[in-house]
């Protein structure tokens, strides 16, 4: 009899131990109390969970980030091919519909930056790439912040790094 209540004992307090959750500075985390999210955060510190009933789904930075946008072609306005690659900062202010509203936030974020700066570059003639880089980095920002704020995220800053033309137009210039 005592050794089945030492067993008990030592199972509830296991299972209440399991519910201690920390949250380092700068992150959040969203729980899902049996299986659905009702609004509960985590903050950074000690947390409680209530075991078995509630858990951590999701638990994100909520710090500035980078995405490294990889080269791509574009077509410009006067039909000549350049390569042209970007550097994105961004964050998340909304944790629940960072989670929520897209599946894969980066690849989203990437592909979405990728088919605005084609645009954009689009717009333009050759010689004006080079010159309305500011005026073409200032568009994306507004654009992308607008595009993303569904997603719970703050576009604070774009800046294309690298218009190549192609090799063609190089050794004709």
């Amino acid at each position: 009899m005592n050794e089945l209540v030492m067993a008990m004992a030592i199972a509830f307090g296991a299972t209440a131990l399991s519910g201690i959750r920390i949250v380092n500075q700068g992150n959040e985390a969203l729980v899902e109390n049996l299986g659905k999210y009702q609004g509960k955060k985590l903050e950074p510190g000690l947390n409680y969970l209530i075991p078995v009933v509630e858990r951590v789904v999701c638990q994100q930075t909520v710090r500035e980030r980078v995405i490294d946008v990889p080269p791509q072609q574009c077509v410009t306005r006067d039909n000549v091919m350049i390569t042209a690659d970007a550097v994105v900062y961004w964050r998340i202010v909304d944790l629940e519909k960072s989670y929520y509203k897209v599946e894969n936030l980066k690849s989203a974020m990437t592909n979405l930056v990728l088919t605005q700066i084609r645009s954009e570059m689009g717009k333009l003639e050759l010689d004006e790439t080079f010159t309305a880089r500011e005026r073409v980095n200032e568009v994306l920002l507004r654009d992308l912040d607008v595009a993303t704020d569904p997603w719970g995220v703050k576009v604070t800053r774009v800046e294309l790094r690298d218009i190549i033309p192609s090799k063609a137009v190089q050794e004709s210039m």
